[in-house]
Formats: C-alpha cells, structure tokens, sequence
C-alpha cells in the first residue's frame, strides 16, 4: 500500500488524518513544520504528501517549492485560507490538488486516491522510441526531429518517410516499398512522389546541416546508413 507524509502543525488535525489513513491500509509518517517535512519527503519514502500551507520554519508554499527541484511526488495543499491567490500559487508551483481547511475527511481520501492513480499511469508511461542516425534523432512518440540540438519541423508526411527510412536503417527501400509503407498500398497520386519528398527532406536536413543522411541507390531506391 502506498506510504502517504502528513506535514501539518495542527497535532489533532494531523493526528485525524494519520489515523483515518492508517485505517484505510496506508502507511504514514508525519511532520509538524516544513524544514522536517522537506527532508522527509526527499527522502524517497513516501509516494504522496499532505503538506499545510501555514507551517514554521519553512511555509508549505516553500516546501512545495524546493521539493519540485528534485520530486514530482504528488502533493495535496492543505490551508484555512480560502483566497484564490493562495491556490493559484500553489498550483503554479506544482501541487496536484488544493483543499480548505475544514474539509471532510472523505473528500481528502478520494482524492489521494486520485493523485495516486494518477501518478502510477505516469510512471507506467514507456520510455520514447527515438531513431538515429549520425546526428539525426527521431522521437516517434513526440513527433520531433532533432540534428545537432536544434528542431527541424517536418510535415506529417515527411516525417512519415524519414521514420520509415530510419526503421529500416542499412536496408535499401525500393520507391513502391515507401509508397506504400507512408501513402498506403490505394495510392494513385503522382508516380514520383517519393522522389520529391526525399528532395524536401534533403532541403530541411542534408543541405542545411551539411550531411548526406539519405542515400540513393541508382535503380533502386533509398536507404539511411549508420554513419549517416
């Protein structure tokens, strides 16, 4: 079950919801001002907090602000103020949800239920497919191609072929095999598409960044190599 860090300076507050907590199977620990509630939630021990605003020696908007340098733990704000520059505050620096003192323990429950949830699909997320060559670099999931650090904006076909060319790095690809694989096996456009794309891409890529990353094989078609 996960570990929840109640940081609040209100013994009975924080002792209702340390018990209510407990009683819902999570596993607790608590802190009574923000300079204690900081190391304990850097520590790595905890997967959500409980963080009051109004807290010594460091405020919880603090708190919240050095923690975001090293943590995306989700984090609920707890406060007996209810002005809309204190929430918004908070959000901006990057608390997960915002709930005024007094509230009712139920609500506070269903919605560390939901921070939780949230942040395990984050971390469930898979790591980005990126395709090289040379100092060329696609990421598939974000859509974006990168050479030497800078962004190169393609359209949505060009980005279709030059995916295509990098996933089949090393292997010659005939002009059908590339019409079919980025227009569909029903196109019946301009018999030299391929041939102009692969100008477009050389334009944004090869000629402005001085490299031959698409080769072409007389007779045959096109092919990336690993050296680019």
């Amino acid at each position: 079950m996960a570990s929840i860090l109640i940081v609040e300076d209100e013994e009975k507050i924080a002792r209702f919801v340390e018990l209510e907590l407990i009683h819902e199977g999570y596993q607790t620990g608590k802190a009574a001002d923000g300079r204690t509630g900081l190391f304990m939630a850097e520590s790595g021990e905890y997967d959500l907090m409980v963080l009051d605003i109004m807290l010594p020696v460091l405020n919880g908007l603090e708190v919240l602000r050095r923690l975001r340098k090293t943590s995306d733990m989700p984090v609920i704000l707890l406060t007996a103020r209810d002005a809309v520059m204190d929430k918004v505050s908070g959000l901006e620096m990057g608390a997960d949800d915002y709930m005024t003192k007094p509230f009712a323990i139920e609500e506070l429950l269903a919605r560390i239920r939901l921070a939780l949830r949230k942040a395990s699909k984050g971390r469930a997320v898979q790591p980005c497919t990126v395709l090289t060559a040379g100092e060329v670099s696609l990421n598939v999931e974000a859509h974006t191609v990168v050479c030497r650090g800078e962004q190169i904006s393609l359209t949505g076909r060009e980005f279709s072929l030059l995916q295509t060319l990098l996933e089949n790095k090393n292997i010659v690809m005939s002009r059908d095999s590339l019409t079919n694989r980025v227009w569909g096996y029903d196109y019946f456009g301009e018999t030299n598409v391929v041939d102009v794309y692969v100008r477009y891409l050389r334009q944004k890529i090869d000629d402005v960044y001085k490299i031959q990353l698409i080769q072409t094989v007389r007779g045959v078609g096109y092919v990336i190599k690993d050296n680019g």
